[in-house]
């Protein structure tokens, strides 16, 4: 931040002295001094707040990464059995099921070309 040396300080306390007298230095002195504790308290008292907050907001991050990752066992564990169910049922299946060449459906005709008559009637003429 900013820094003050000895000889600042010794500048500044030669100006209050002049300005305030020595009546009223001291006091001012524990006025000041009162104040800078307090600022300290509260800048400790808030970096303690940000560091229970931080905890927090941790332990809650490390609980759902926690249910997530048994969520994603669980689900690994449902479709590897689903899986398996469904190979099981594909080899059942498979000794009922026609070869290729015996689904393969019987040839068709060829479709006889269109007529000049259809030609004329898609055109609209």
């Amino acid at each position: 931040m900013f820094d003050i040396g000895f000889s600042e300080i010794v500048l500044i306390f030669g100006l209050a002295l002049i300005v305030l007298g020595p009546e009223k230095l001291p006091k001012l002195a524990a006025t000041i001094g009162r104040w800078v504790g307090r600022a300290r308290a509260m800048a400790r008292q808030f970096q303690d707040q940000l560091q229970t907050e931080a905890e927090s907001i941790k332990s809650s991050v490390n609980e759902v990464k926690t249910g997530i990752e048994e969520s994603v066992g669980e689900l690994t564990s449902s479709v590897n059995d689903a899986g398996q169910q469904v190979s099981a049922i594909a080899e059942q299946a498979g000794a009922d099921l026609p070869t290729a060449e015996e689904a393969r459906p019987p040839s068709a005709p060829p479709m006889p070309p269109p007529s000049d008559d259809t030609k004329h009637n898609e055109r609209g003429t």
